[in-house]
Parts: C-alpha cells; sequence; structure tokens
C-alpha cells in the first residue's frame, strides 16, 4: 500500500498575496489541483492525504468535486510547522498502515511533479527503506558568515538541492518522526528527520521544472513553462 501525503497547510506570507498560494490559478486551475490530479494519475499511490489549514476544508471540498478525481483525497488538519503537518497525516493512517508499507510526502505547491518522478522514487524504498529527489547545484556555492562576507567555497560535486516527492517505508518515517517530537528536534524536510533517526537515505535524480512555487517570482516561471514549453512530454522526458 502505498500514502501520499501531500502538504499544503503553509499560510503563503512570502507570495504576499490576499489568497493562500496553494489556491492561486494556473492555466485556470489552483496550483494544489494540478499537483492532486498528478497523485490521482499515478497508478502506484493508492490513497492520498491532502493537509491543509482547518478553516478551508469547505473550499477544498469544493474543489475536490470540481476535480472529478479517482481517488478523493482525505482532509487533514494542518499544525503549526510543515513537520507538524506530516506527523497529523501520519497519525491519520496510523491505524491502517503496515510496517512495509509506503509513505509518499510531497509539497503541495510543487504542481509539476511528474508520474515518472513518483514512480521511481517510490521503487527507490523498495530497495534502500528511504528515497529522495533532488538536483545538481548548478551555481557556485558560498559559504558566508554574518555579516555577508565570503568564508569558503563550497566544491559543489557533492552538493544537492532536494525536492519532494521523498518516500519511505513508513513504519521508518513514523519512529522518526516520534523521536524527533520526542527530542524537539525540528528539520526542514522528512529525510533530516530520518537522517536523525539514524537512516541511510537513497536520493535520485529530481527535475529543474519541480519547482516549488514560494514566491510571486515562481508564479511567473510557472506560466513561462505553461505558454511557451511543451509541458507534458517535456516534464516526463526530464523526470526519466
Amino acid at each position: 500500500m502505498v500514502f501520499a501525503i501531500i502538504v499544503a497547510a503553509g499560510k503563503g506570507e512570502r507570495m504576499r498575496q490576499t489568497v493562500r498560494k496553494q489556491y492561486l490559478e494556473l492555466a485556470g486551475k489552483p496550483l494544489i489541483g494540478h499537483t492532486l490530479a498528478i497523485f490521482d494519475a499515478c497508478q502506484k499511490v493508492n490513497k492520498v492525504i491532502l493537509v491543509v489549514p482547518q478553516t478551508d476544508f469547505s473550499v477544498c471540498d469544493q474543489m475536490i468535486d470540481r476535480l472529478n478525481l479517482r481517488k478523493k483525497p482525505v482532509l487533514i488538519a494542518g499544525g503549526d510547522q510543515r513537520q507538524a503537518s506530516v506527523y497529523n497525516g501520519l497519525c491519520t493512517i496510523d491505524a491502517t498502515a503496515t510496517a512495509d508499507d509506503i509513505v509518499v510526502i510531497h509539497d503541495g505547491v510543487r504542481p509539476f511533479v511528474t508520474s515518472a518522478l513518483l514512480n521511481a522514487c517510490i521503487d527507490g524504498v523498495y530497495q534502500t527503506g528511504a528515497c529522495i529527489t533532488g538536483i545538481l547545484a548548478f551555481d557556485t556555492l558560498k559559504r558566508i558568515d554574518l555579516k555577508g562576507y565570503v568564508k569558503k567555497t563550497i566544491p559543489r560535486k557533492m552538493i544537492r538541492m532536494v525536492q519532494t516527492p521523498q518516500a519511505f517505508e513508513y513504519k521508518l518515517l513514523k519512529d522518526a518522526h516520534d523521536k524527533a517530537l520526542t527530542e524537539g528536534f525540528i528539520g526542514t524536510d522528512d529525510a533530516a528527520l530520518v537522517e536523525n533517526w539514524g537512516a541511510r537515505v537513497k536520493i535520485i535524480d529530481g527535475s529543474r521544472f519541480n519547482i516549488k512555487i514560494t514566491t510571486a517570482e515562481d508564479m511567473v516561471l510557472a506560466r513561462m513553462f505553461y505558454q511557451n514549453l511543451n509541458l507534458d512530454s517535456t516534464l516526463q522526458k526530464e523526470a526519466l
């Protein structure tokens, strides 16, 4: 069984919009709608949990009805932080999931994920127990001090910029979250919690198209993708 937890409970303050970023429209559909459609089409995903603010349940119910999805997402209230939102999703499936089941975590505002990328990430879990996606760092990386001066140039050959999806064996991820909660450990992604638990995490190639919509500039890029690219074929090739 493969569960997908799609996290869309953020406030989107950096977007500086009156509408939460996950509901901003791209090509006539909310960003989160694009993401849900990909997970709905992915045959390896059996159940989808959508984590959103409690106050958005009615809006999301209406949106989901318009999308005509085959796998209707289960709505779960988010927490104060992303980590808490994922944990809420894990607790929701705790009664039905087995240790060997797989959980895929994905940012709701990464609407350009593909089924090919999802499948590759899920397949990676069968080999390693934990598989995440990321891309090469193309720009030169500098470590700076608190005053903004360069202290060191970081070799980028062994550096990856991490994305979602991230997939894990259910028990491994739940144990890692439980440990983090006990210790008060906060990670910037779920892989950090699994690393903190002591497990190895495999990383596979993501896609440069798989951007996270965080700022107004990101929305400009997203619209450019749709306007200037044959997106379906291009994304599938990029993800393979």
